[in-house]
């Protein structure tokens, strides 16, 4: 099956004491690795520029095997810059990654249309124009899987985020969201906020505390697999759980039982236990 992935790819210049290096990044970019490394045929489709720094994401997405298909950028690829303390990242973007857009090609919605399912993860949902052209470029996909993801760095207006989430989540087949998120969007906690994505499946996810798929009134948990040796880096544990998620949905088809969603959640709290023992966002499987 093929997937599709709308949303960020940028470049992480990840600081600590020791210093500086950049790194490829963004939650798009991330995920449709991830896909890659699972075996699941991915194409990015994310704003990367003409310079330097975009060689650098396409090089290393199309390493993998990931078809991308870029959006032009007249500001140039974006960059994230993460001050870390303890592996936790703290974000600053550039101009370009702020004002990150996806203008659709008709090479693109070929890819949609051939695509068995859609996900979106690192979108600009407080953005309306790019809200409405990502609307229609969805128009045909029947089975689109959405990861709220947001970053305070990004976020200028967390009503309109919040609304045109909702309003995407009605339609979807899946729909992720951390703590973390939660508290962003409505400064509530998670709990509170699950019943308002009326998604036919939510994934909850609450970093070290697991993730709990809501299947109407059926609750499914799993915690995060023991692993005695120390977390490196977390930054790319939720994409990870995203992309080994979707990958079995693509291997695998519709997903009802709880059974079937219990050894779903076992295999991504595996992966995203691995991925949080390496440096970086690549997902990683033992």
């Amino acid at each position: 099956m093929k997937v599709a992935v709308i949303g960020d790819a940028l470049i992480d210049e990840m600081r600590d004491e020791s210093g500086s290096i950049d790194a490829p990044g963004g939650s798009a970019l991330n995920v449709a690795v991830g896909l890659a490394i699972l075996g699941v045929d991915a194409t990015l489709m994310a704003m990367i520029g003409d310079d330097d720094d975009g060689a650098v994401l396409t090089n290393y997405a199309q390493r993998f095997g990931v078809t991308v298909l870029a959006a032009p950028s007249q500001l140039g690829t974006g960059r994230a810059v993460s001050d870390r303390t303890d592996g936790e990242p703290r974000y600053s973007f550039s101009e370009a990654a702020r004002a990150r857009s996806i203008q659709f090609t008709a090479e693109m919605d070929v890819a949609l249309e051939a695509s068995t399912l859609v996900a979106v993860s690192g979108f600009p949902f407080d953005n309306a124009a790019e809200v409405a052209a990502l609307r229609t470029a969805l128009s045909h996909s029947e089975r689109v899987l959405v990861d709220a993801n947001p970053r305070a760095g990004f976020l200028r207006d967390a009503p309109a985020f919040v609304s045109a989430l909702e309003s995407l989540a009605a339609t979807a087949e899946l729909v992720k969201i951390g703590d973390e998120d939660a508290h962003l969007l409505y400064g509530l906690p998670l709990d509170e906020v699950i019943p308002r994505l009326r998604s036919r499946v939510v994934l909850a996810t609450k970093g070290a505390a697991g993730a709990t798929a809501h299947i109407g009134e059926i609750e499914v948990h799993r915690g995060i697999t023991r692993d005695d040796r120390p977390i490196v880096d977390t930054m790319g544990a939720g994409d990870a759980t995203f992309a080994s998620v979707i990958a079995q949905l693509a291997n695998g088809g519709a997903v009802e039982s709880a059974e079937d969603w219990g050894r779903m959640l076992e295999s991504a709290m595996a992966v995203a236990a691995e991925t949080v023992r390496h440096a970086g966002g690549t997902l990683q499987q033992r």
